[in-house]
């Protein structure tokens, strides 16, 4: 897996998955992408998991001496812990800082720990990294744990990412399908648990189902500030509901232990898959509600189609 991976080359943007097997294998991936983008002058960022930074640091420090002082760091299971805001708080925050350069990333948003609620938001994030980079100078690696992850994992990764590459070399995806890949994870979410609280909500309401958010909140022992953030999170998605999904709604807030989650079914459709995935232009007005959601959340999934829209955002106690 050394010497200069052929993706890198070319083309506007380029979006490759490395499947690797152990140490050896990930910084025999990692550390020759970081050191050709160095070398070639075009700004580098690493985001991989907190485990991944410090070997990986050592090792670039290790082959670029003081050069490595150029590459920009960052934990993703803190700045990507909700996959939905990877795309406009890391990715595009990197490369918009860069206008007019080519610009390489190491991003791994997917790793053995994930949970089953995660997972399918990471899956789309991989397949809507695509667009929204479409056209833009930019290389992507995202490497996986291919020892770690479960098949249907590394077999997304390859319908996700158009060049493939692992210990065999590199290789041309004959299996690229990213909207398929985010179709097969818009599946109707599970209905909340008899316990959530639940109330309607229109135009006249959307002040009261925000305190009646944060008394659920408040009363799974979720601390004031924490409790802010899921008042903000609802004052959007709320409003989104009566501006965008038919005028009403109904809230459902619950506790499963680990999360205080909050969820907004409308009768809307969300025909953008990337709302709130990327970031919206300074002139543009509106189209931040979504935005701010993920930024607050720690995890955000939706469901959209015909019927409706479902919003459902977690929040760590």
């Amino acid at each position: 897996m050394s010497g200069t991976h052929p993706d890198a080359a070319g083309g506007p943007f380029r979006h490759p998955a490395l499947f690797y097997r152990g140490r050896a294998e990930y910084l025999a991936g990692t550390v020759p992408f970081v050191a050709e983008g160095v070398a070639a002058g075009e700004p580098v960022a690493v985001a991989v998991p907190a485990w991944r930074l410090g070997p990986l640091r050592d090792a670039v420090a290790g082959r670029l001496g003081s050069g490595a002082r150029r590459v920009h760091w960052a934990d993703m299971t803190r700045a990507g812990r909700n996959p939905g805001r990877i795309i406009a708080g890391v990715l595009r925050a990197f490369a918009d800082r860069h206008p007019g350069r080519r610009v390489r990333i190491v991003g791994e948003p997917v790793w053995p720990s994930r949970s089953a609620a995660e997972y399918p938001a990471c899956a789309q994030h991989e397949a809507l990294i695509n667009p929204a980079f479409a056209g833009r100078a930019a290389t992507i690696l995202c490497p996986y744990d291919a020892g770690g992850l479960d098949r249907r994992v590394l077999d997304e990764a390859a319908r996700t990412h158009p060049v493939l590459i692992d210990a065999a070399g590199t290789r041309a995806s004959d299996r690229y399908a990213p909207e398929a890949v985010v179709a097969a994870h818009n599946v109707p979410l599970p209905a909340p648990p008899e316990s959530a609280g639940r109330v309607p909500f229109d135009l006249g309401s959307l002040e009261a189902s925000r305190a009646f958010a944060v008394r659920c909140a408040a009363g799974a022992g979720m601390p004031e500030r924490r409790a802010m953030s899921v008042e903000l999170a609802v004052g959007e998605l709320t409003a989104n509901s009566v501006r965008h999904g038919g005028g009403a709604g109904v809230l459902a807030v619950w506790d499963d232990g680990a999360h205080v989650i909050v969820e907004v079914r409308d009768g809307g459709h969300l025909a953008d898959p990337l709302a709130g995935r990327r970031p919206v232009p300074p002139d543009e007005p509106g189209g931040r509600g979504l935005l701010l959601v993920n930024r607050l959340a720690d995890l955000v999934r939706v469901h959209t189609g015909a019927g409706g829209t479902t919003v459902r955002a977690y929040f760590a106690r």
